[in-house]
């Protein structure tokens, strides 16, 4: 199936994916080819997890927006994204600590993106 993973400010990645898992508010939702159709909004400070035809596998923090599936393109929507390979980790350690609950819960995807733990 083909995916694309769109934040407002640009393509993160696009291509041909087995599976997808997102947070959404209604839960965590698993796409394989085929899913039946369905639009999710996506969690802030939530994970998407895309693993390519290839085997590889392609993570990125999201915060808010829609995942939009037909039977043969999945869309992820993001108001904003970043790929865990891109992520300062760094940055988001100590962005856990700000005062405000979102930025602590958006720090807390940046890292689990990128791998590392909260």
């Amino acid at each position: 199936m083909s995916v694309e993973l769109v934040a407002v400010e640009r393509r993160l990645w696009s291509g041909k994916a087995s599976f997808v898992v997102a947070q959404t508010t209604e839960g965590e939702i698993g796409v394989m080819p085929g899913h039946e159709p369905v639009l999710g909004q996506l969690v802030e400070g939530g994970i998407v997890k895309v693993t390519t035809t290839d085997g590889d596998t392609v993570t990125a923090a999201v915060h808010g927006g829609f995942l939009s599936v037909t039977h043969e393109v999945v869309s992820i929507l993001a108001e904003s994204a970043e790929l865990g390979e891109e992520i300062d980790v760094e940055a988001a350690r100590q962005a856990l600590t700000a005062e405000d609950e979102a930025e602590r819960a958006r720090a807390s995807a940046r890292l689990r993106a990128a791998g590392q733990s909260a």
